[in-house]
């Protein structure tokens, strides 16, 4: 058998990482940080709006979708990657990249319609949609070039690279439905802030405006570099991209911003911030009952 029957029939590829030389210890540790601040953070909102019956309502919903679709999000990706860092065996299943192309083509497109259109149905179904159209079809052609993807998950661009046939009428597709996904939220994104700008340019208190100004500014520095990662890794020519490049910035999407998401949207609120207090209080009241009752049981010994 040739080499490329063999390649071919091969059912593993090879993911060579976020960076292709060694891995140093502030890279690991920087990863590590972010995953567990990202998790911590998106799991707090999701119990804390569940529990708290203030937290009801048709916003902290949709934030909950939007914590719940982070957390898997960054799940698909970076616990593969740590695998990668710390071990010599960077290889994953067919199968596994088939499946990590589909969630990351579900939540990414759902998360374009959530922040934007605020449609919690519509946004799982038009994700779901897109990953069940564009993953076979990715998965389908022939890899007879290399098993070798520069990268460090499955994202389409680099899968494609390994195909031995021509695949421009499918880039070309895949081109047209990222332009539809990415430049109809965002438009909707730019006209709300837009307005919302010229509301609080109109408050008559100092203290207020820049309050307001400050906690846009925050949430339009999340939408930047959300989409645009997102746009630079789907929508620009070729000519613009590198290996090294398409992968520092698919971080920033695909790890950086499941972490600000929480931070900036949700726990900077003071109805999240009282519900969190009231859950320690909670559990501080809790434990001091453990502690008065294990005392009252030791004296009556």
């Amino acid at each position: 058998m040739g080499m490329e029957g063999l390649l071919q029939n091969s059912t593993t590829f090879v993911l060579t990482g976020l960076i292709t030389h060694p891995a140093f210890p502030g890279l690991l540790f920087a990863i590590i940080f972010i995953f567990v601040v990202a998790i911590t953070a998106n799991v707090v909102m999701i119990l804390l709006i569940h529990m708290d019956a203030r937290l009801h309502t048709p916003m902290y919903f949709l934030l909950s979708q939007l914590s719940i679709m982070d957390t898997i999000y960054i799940c698909i990706t970076v616990p593969k990657m740590l695998q990668d860092l710390l071990s010599k065996d960077k290889t994953i299943s067919f199968l596994g990249c088939a499946v990590q192309i589909f969630l990351y083509l579900t939540l990414i497109g759902g998360e374009f319609f959530l922040v934007c259109l605020f449609m919690v149905v519509g946004s799982w179904v038009g994700g779901s949609l897109d990953g069940f159209m564009l993953t076979p079809v990715t998965m389908s052609f022939p890899f007879c070039k290399s098993r070798e993807i520069n990268h460090f998950f499955c994202e389409i661009p680099a899968v494609l690279k390994l195909s031995c046939i021509d695949t421009s009428l499918y880039e070309t597709l895949m081109y047209a439905c990222c332009v539809l996904m990415l430049l109809i939220p965002l438009s909707v994104i730019s006209v709300s802030y837009m307005h919302i700008l010229l509301s609080v340019h109109r408050m008559n208190s100092a203290e207020g405006r820049r309050k307001a100004f400050a906690t846009c500014s925050s949430h339009i520095m999340v939408v930047s570099v959300f989409y645009g990662a997102a746009f630079y890794t789907n929508v620009l020519p070729h000519s613009y991209h590198t290996p090294e490049k398409d992968k520092v910035v698919s971080a920033f999407y695909t790890i950086l911003t499941p972490m600000l998401n929480p931070l900036v949207y949700s726990l900077r609120n003071k109805d999240v911030v009282a519900a969190l207090r009231k859950v320690l209080g909670k559990c501080g009241s809790s434990q001091s009952i453990r502690v008065i009752r294990m005392a009252t049981v030791i004296r009556k010994d």
